[in-house]
């Protein structure tokens, strides 16, 4: 017996010196499992051990590399989602900060100067000195000076903010949906706000503004989930090509119940500047209540925007990296709702600001939504001004609306993305 005992000891001593499998002496068939890396046997750190009973588990996640381990049971299994995040993590979204950083200060000089240049000019030619006066030491007695307060100074501001406002809506509904075509106009939220428009001026005329805009968002959810009603129904689910076919569908039922409000309750007048889309008659009132909505808006926006990045990245992706998917949407739905609500209450259908701007922004500055919605509402807003800067010299003093104008861009754009889509549609 001492004999076998000491046999057995020089063994066990020669299996734990080399770190080789060892066995214990009551149950002579079980052996000792690997670990994560393939070496058998125990590791000292305690990432795999013997229990009480004698049975070998290892704990997959102690792997030093990620990888997936062995389970309790000697099964193999991989975690694809924590793969996946970790990998996702681990490789820096590709943005590009100088380009962006050069973008926000260029486009708020080139800002600056077309606003004073919006401003300038006009059918009554002011030159610029006028114009700093009428800003900075404005004279009610000069009539220079009302027409730059009271018609041009809201014109351009209330351009500025609808440019930023539909950018930003259709940056964070590209990100949010992944659907490269997303855009308010195009996905009827900008016809179910002019919708409710028509019917508010047709049943409760004379309704303050701050009610108005209230309708007006409430007429943007409707176009928004009718839309997003009739692509789910369709067999295999949303896609881009049946989001902008729903959208192109429902724009022109409520476009043509809009019109047929008009003409029966003959308030066509009253809908004139939402028809043609153009910031000529905003006026201080508008402004007043817009600006807090968008104010709030557009840093809402800003605030969500890592969040919105994890979503356009793939929305099993975002939950794997801890993202409350449901809500983060849900906050995107009310942020784009009240942009291209108030947007819509005042200058009307201006579409595909949010298809182009978006798109060029991605291109200047990478896929991180942390600089694609600043860049997009300094962009939104220059193509807003330059655009009606473009309205007043096509044929003066004539004005073309601005919403025509866009769309001579806007639609070659959006063919263009059709075309490149042409596998999804």
């Amino acid at each position: 017996m001492s004999i076998t005992s000491s046999k057995r000891d020089a063994q066990a001593s020669q299996a734990g010196a080399s770190g080789e499998s060892s066995q214990e002496a009551n149950t002579p068939s079980q052996r000792a499992s690997a670990n994560a890396n393939g070496d058998a046997g125990t590791n000292a750190n305690g990432n795999a051990g013997t229990n009480a009973n004698g049975n070998a588990d290892i704990n997959a996640s102690a792997n030093a590399n990620g990888d997936a381990g062995t389970n309790a049971n000697g099964n193999a299994g991989t975690n694809a989602a924590a793969t996946t995040s970790h990998s996702v993590a681990s490789s820096p979204i590709r943005s590009r900060p100088l380009a962006a950083s050069i973008v926000l200060f260029g486009g708020l000089i080139a800002l600056v100067l077309g606003l004073f240049l919006s401003i300038n000019l006009g059918a009554a030619n002011i030159s610029f000195q006028v114009v700093w006066e009428a800003i900075f030491r404005f004279n009610p007695e000069l009539t220079d000076h009302q027409i730059i307060r009271e018609l041009r100074l809201p014109r351009v501001l209330g351009g500025a903010m609808v440019g930023a406002s539909f950018a930003v809506a259709g940056a964070i509904m590209q990100g949010m949906t992944r659907n490269p075509l997303a855009d308010s106009g195009l996905l009827g939220i900008n016809s179910g706000a002019g919708f409710m428009l028509a019917v508010c001026f047709a049943f409760f005329p004379g309704m303050p503004f701050m009610t108005l805009i209230l309708f007006s968002f409430l007429g943007a959810a409707l176009g928004a989930g009718l839309v997003y009603g009739i692509g789910a129904l369709a067999k295999g689910g949303l896609s881009p090509a049946r989001l902008i076919l729903a959208g192109a569908a429902l724009s022109a039922l409520l476009s043509a119940l809009a019109e047929g409000i008009a003409l029966y309750f003959k308030i066509g007048q009253d809908l004139a500047f939402w028809y043609a889309g153009g910031v000529a008659g905003t006026r201080w009132e508008q402004l007043q209540v817009m600006a807090p909505w968008v104010a709030v808006a557009l840093v809402v926006g800003i605030m969500i925007s890592r969040s919105v990045t994890m979503l356009s990245l793939g929305e099993d992706i975002a939950r794997g990296l801890g993202q409350r998917t449901q809500l983060v949407k849900a906050v995107c739905a009310v942020v784009v709702l009240i942009l291209a609500g108030s947007a819509v209450a005042v200058v009307g259908a201006v579409g595909f600001v949010g298809l182009i701007i978006p798109h060029l922004t991605r291109k200047l500055v990478g896929v991180d939504y942390r600089w694609i919605i600043p860049c997009s509402a300094i962009l939104g807003a220059l193509l807003v001004i330059f655009a009606d800067i473009g309205a007043r010299m096509v044929n003066p003093p004539e004005e073309t609306p601005v919403g025509a104008l866009i769309a001579l861009i806007g639609v070659p754009f959006f063919l263009y993305l059709a075309r490149k889509e042409r596998r999804e549609l």
